[in-house]
Parts: C-alpha cells; structure tokens; sequence
C-alpha cells in the first residue's frame, strides 16, 4: 500500500515544473527508496543473527549452567574464593592471571582483586574484544557471582563493630550498650 501511494506521487507531474526538475524528483525519490529498501534489509539480517545467538545462548546454557554452579558451589558470597579460582572457570585464553588466596587476605588486595577481575569478565569489555557467545555467557554469569560477592563481604567487613556485637546505642547519652538477650 506505501509502495503504491509512491509510486502514485512519482507519477505526480507539476505542469510548471520543468523536464529536469522533475527527473531530478524521480532521481532523489529513488534514492531514498533504494536506502530505505537496503536498511530495511540490514535491520532484518541484525534480527536474524540476534535471534540465532540467543537460540545459540539457550543451548550453551544447559551445559555451561552446571560448570558455573560446580566452580562457584561453597564459594556464594565468599569473593577471595571466588578470585584465587577464577581461572578454573575462565580458561587460559581469557586473560586472567591466578590470584593466590594468600594474596588477597587484606581488604584493600581483595578490593584490587576484584577490579582487576570485573575488567576481565565485564560484559561490555568482552563486547569489544569480541569474544564467543560461550565465553561471553560464562563472564556475565562470573560477572554476577563477584558483584553478589562483593556485596556480601563489604557488608561483614565494613559494618561497625558495635553492629555485629550486639550492641545497642543510647541515643540520649550516645553511648554503646551491650544488649541482654
């Protein structure tokens, strides 16, 4: 129906407009309808390919689910695990360098640690090196497991202390109070 609608204004002639104008019209109409034509195919052959990694996505994720679950079991929670054995899972043409447990103990080389880590399995870093559909669903999935990581350690390590004796704080006197339970 759009197709005709143009064709049916190319076919509009303007009775002052000159022959050169007019096949100046036709040119530039045609030109946009060739663009027009030629995104539209690239937009469909983009859909196409997204369509077949996420089928490809599917079926890696059955088999790479249990690889990610078995490297990550006891560890949830516990990011120097999860960094001094990270090559377990990540594989040698990954980039990523072990990290011995002995030296992420303090919390500032857990915390370099964990940067250098994240750069490695980040989505978008991978996006750019261009990496394979297996590689990139095994990093988002590594990716989560260390945010969760992170998150789970800052809370125990930077929480007061008085929060984790079981103290109460006195708002009137601003003191610490040991709780009775």
């Amino acid at each position: 129906m759009a197709f005709e609608a143009s064709r049916n204004i190319i076919n509009f002639v303007v009775e002052s407009e000159s022959p050169q104008r007019c096949k100046a019209r036709l040119e530039r109409h045609q030109r946009t309808a060739e663009r027009a034509a030629k995104a539209l195919a690239e937009k469909n052959m983009r859909d196409l390919l997204a369509q077949r990694e996420q089928a490809e996505r599917h079926r890696l994720a059955e088999a790479l689910d249990a690889d990610v679950k078995r490297w990550s079991s006891g560890k949830e929670g516990n990011l120097r695990a999860l960094i001094s054995t990270l090559q377990y899972i990540l594989g040698p043409d990954s980039g990523w360098h072990p990290v011995p447990l002995t030296d992420v103990v303090t919390a500032v080389a857990a915390k370099k640690a964990y940067r250098k880590a994240t750069l490695c399995v980040h989505p978008d870093k991978l996006q750019q090196r261009g990496a394979t559909i297996q590689q990139k669903y095994i990093c988002e999935k590594v990716f989560d497991l260390l945010k969760r990581g992170t998150n789970s350690t800052q809370r125990s390590e930077y929480e007061p202390q008085h929060k984790k004796k079981g103290y109460k704080r006195f708002k009137a006197c601003d003191k610490f109070v040991e709780e009775s339970y």
